[in-house]
């Protein structure tokens, strides 16, 4: 992908500039952030998206509050951390800007903060290379070439600062001439997997077939993949994980047809203080966009609406957590434990 998802421009008097995926993939528009504010409104509307994208770009964000003022740096992340409910990199790279904040001088605020970010930013496009390489290796050990493997809402290098997490694996595989078959869910009521991930698969040449969501299982049945994996915005400390909502129903699906069900996530993602995922908030959206995608009403006006944005799959339907650090399996609180205090 040629235009980076998230870029800083400038120095310490810079700004950020995101892709604004709410326009994908019709057009590549993009959007410079100048404000806290300007970024607070990019995550809440989703024009930067993806657990550890939005960790990026509320890094970045705390450096435009920067005005020599501690005072300020902490009224920026209390602000930035009402943005969005889920995500746990959020909160996580606002935590580190905090410290971060608490240990230097005055004079040295900003660089020491936007020093910091780009490390954050950095350290996930690792993280992502890794997921990769550890994914990439575990299917190749278990699925044969040109397998068909199936993936819900967008993780790839729109929701990342690297090359994403599950597609990660799924690039990998591709370089490795495994030639990996992706089935992307369209990924209702925003559609990610059709409008973004089924971009970046197209531009990287990944061979791919998009479905509606109701059609996962049936794609099961008849054979077409061997496999699924998504991505995650928390992962409780029991190994339950909470991702886009649909996420559920592909895990019980593939148990029914006796696939494999992976998860792909930076360590960064799990929230050990959560023992399993009923404690995971779950974020509701606007009825709007079920009612009203684009402006065009596809209800009658004023029916209620529940349109929770993500759901739990428990760690009992995951055949494995793949981490920078290696595979999780089997996922338990002991074996996530192990992988993540550390």
């Amino acid at each position: 992908m040629s235009t980076p998802t998230i870029e800083w421009i400038g120095g310490v008097d810079g700004h950020l500039r995101l892709i604004d995926q709410t326009k994908l993939p019709a057009e590549t528009e993009l959007l410079d952030c100048e404000t806290v504010d300007d970024v607070w409104w990019a995550i809440r509307k989703l024009s930067v998206r993806g657990a550890p994208a939005i960790g990026v770009a509320a890094a970045y964000a705390v450096v435009l509050a920067t005005s020599d003022s501690h005072e300020s740096v902490k009224s920026a992340c209390d602000h930035l951390a009402t943005s969005r409910p889920t995500a746990v990199n959020l909160f996580w790279a606002l935590d580190r800007m905090r410290r971060v904040a608490d240990d230097a001088d005055r004079d040295e605020l900003a660089e020491r903060l936007l020093a910091e970010a780009k490390a954050i930013h950095s350290e996930d496009a690792e993280q992502c290379a890794a997921i990769g390489r550890h994914g990439a290796d575990l299917l190749e050990q278990t699925l044969a070439k040109g397998s068909g493997i199936l993936t819900h809402c967008n993780t790839g290098a729109l929701a990342t600062g690297g090359d994403g997490t599950a597609l990660a694996v799924l690039f990998e595989l591709h370089r490795r001439g495994f030639g990996p078959h992706v089935y992307a869910d369209e990924t209702r009521p925003l559609l990610q997997g059709s409008r973004l991930t089924m971009w970046e698969l197209t531009d990287r040449g990944v061979k791919a077939t998009l479905i509606c969501d109701s059609m996962a299982a049936q794609v099961m049945r008849e054979g077409r993949v061997a496999a699924a994996i998504v991505g995650a915005d928390r992962i409780a400390a029991n190994g339950d994980s909470a991702n886009k909502i649909g996420t559920y129903g592909v895990a019980l699906h593939a148990k029914a047809h006796g696939l494999p069900f992976y998860v792909a996530a930076p360590t960064t993602t799990f929230d050990l203080s959560l023992a399993t995922g009923a404690e995971i908030p779950i974020e509701e959206r606007a009825a709007s966009e079920i009612t009203k995608p684009g402006g065009v009403m596809f209800a009658p006006e004023g029916v209620e609406v529940y349109n929770p944005a993500f759901d739990v799959a428990p760690a009992e339907l995951i055949a494995g957590i793949i981490t920078e650090r290696g595979v999780i399996n089997p996922v338990t609180t002991d074996t996530v434990t192990k992988m993540v205090a550390n």
